[in-house]
C-alpha cells in the first residue's frame, strides 16, 4: 500500500512538472532584443514584463544595434523576439514594397518573414506609429525658408547632417532623400549618430549639427522647439509596431495564448503612449524598466 502511494505520489509529481512546462514558457526562455534606441528597448521591455507576468522565463537582449543587427539576430536565433517597426522592416528587406496601410505592410512584410530564418511571425501591430522624421532648429528653417524635406535640395551641402550610421544604405533614409530628393548623403558632411535616441538630438539643439533624422514620438521635437520638416514626396511609410517572433519558438508554447498576450498589449499603445512614455524615458530620465512596470499596472496587465 505504502509502495502505491509513492508511486502515485511519484506520478502527480511528474504530472505536475509536465504541466508546468507546458504552461507560459515552459524551460526555455525566450529571448528578446531590441534596436538600440530607447522606443524599441522600452516596447520590448513591456513586452518582456507581460509575458514573465505570465509564467515565461525571458532573456533581455536589448539595445543591440541598428536594424542590421537585429535583423540578423533574430534570423539568425540569436533571439527569439523583437519589436518590429513595419515600414521600416518591411523596406529592410524590399525597398519598393512600404505603403501608408499598416495591413498592407503588416501583411508583406509577413510574406518575407516566412522565408527567414526559418520562418518568423509577424503578430497583431499597434494602433500608434513613429515614423522617421527629418528636423531642424527653428533658426535653421528661418535662415533657408525650410519647411519641407524638398526645401533641403538647394541647401544640403551647406548643412551639417546628423544621421544614423546605416542611413546611407537604409532606403527609407539615404535611399529616400536620393531618390525622391536628390540628396545624396555620401556627398554631404554627416556626422553619424544613432537614430532616434538622445544624442542625436543633443547634437541638433547644440548646433553640432543642422539637421537630424529623429522619430515623430521623440519628446526632443517639442522638448526643444525643432521643427520637422513636411515629408512632401510621401517617403516614409506607416510605422506601426508589432512583435516579429521566430516559429521554432512558437512551436515550444500555446500559440495562440501567447499571441494574445502580446496582441492585447500592442492594441493598447496608441501614439499619445509612445509620446507619453518617450517624455518619462528620454526627459524626465526614468529607467526603461520602471516605465514599462509602471504602464503595465496601470493598464491592468501586472499587478
Amino acid at each position: 500500500m505504502r509502495h502505491f502511494r509513492k508511486l502515485a505520489l511519484g506520478a502527480s509529481l511528474l504530472a505536475l512538472a509536465i504541466s508546468a512546462c507546458t504552461t507560459g514558457g515552459g524551460s526555455s526562455p525566450i529571448k528578446i532584443g531590441s534596436d538600440g534606441f530607447y522606443e524599441s528597448r522600452l516596447m520590448a521591455e513591456i513586452y518582456a514584463q507581460v509575458l514573465e507576468a505570465n509564467g515565461y522565463k525571458v532573456e533581455r537582449n536589448l539595445g543591440l544595434g541598428a536594424r542590421p543587427v537585429t535583423a540578423a539576430a533574430i534570423e539568425s536565433g540569436q533571439i527569439d523576439l523583437k519589436p518590429e517597426y513595419l515600414g521600416s522592416g518591411l523596406g529592410y528587406y524590399d525597398k519598393t514594397k512600404p505603403t501608408g496601410d499598416p495591413a498592407t505592410n503588416k501583411k508583406e512584410l509577413q510574406t518575407i518573414l516566412t522565408g527567414k530564418g526559418g520562418g518568423i511571425t509577424v503578430l497583431g501591430y499597434t494602433p500608434g506609429q513613429d515614423t522617421n522624421a527629418f528636423v531642424v532648429r527653428p533658426d535653421t528653417a528661418a535662415q533657408f525658408n525650410l519647411k519641407k524635406i524638398s526645401d533641403l535640395t538647394a541647401v544640403a551641402s551647406q548643412l551639417t547632417w546628423g544621421l544614423p550610421p546605416e542611413c546611407i544604405a537604409n532606403p527609407l533614409c539615404g535611399g529616400a532623400l536620393k531618390d525622391a530628393y536628390g540628396i545624396d548623403i555620401a556627398t554631404l558632411k554627416v556626422t553619424p549618430l544613432g537614430a532616434c535616441d538622445a544624442p542625436i538630438a543633443e547634437a541638433l539643439n547644440s548646433k553640432a549639427v543642422d539637421v537630424a533624422e529623429l522619430c515623430s514620438t521623440q519628446p526632443a521635437i517639442a522638448q526643444f522647439g525643432f521643427v520637422s520638416l513636411e515629408d512632401d514626396k510621401k517617403t516614409q511609410p506607416a510605422e506601426n509596431l508589432a512583435p516579429i517572433v521566430r516559429n521554432d519558438f512558437l512551436v515550444k508554447v500555446d500559440k495562440a495564448a501567447f499571441s494574445k498576450l502580446l496582441d492585447d498589449v500592442s492594441a493598447k499603445v496608441t501614439t499619445e503612449v509612445l509620446l507619453q512614455l518617450g517624455v518619462e524615458v528620454a526627459v524626465n530620465n526614468k529607467d526603461v524598466d520602471k516605465v514599462a512596470t509602471a504602464w503595465l499596472k496601470e493598464q491592468g496587465f501586472i499587478k
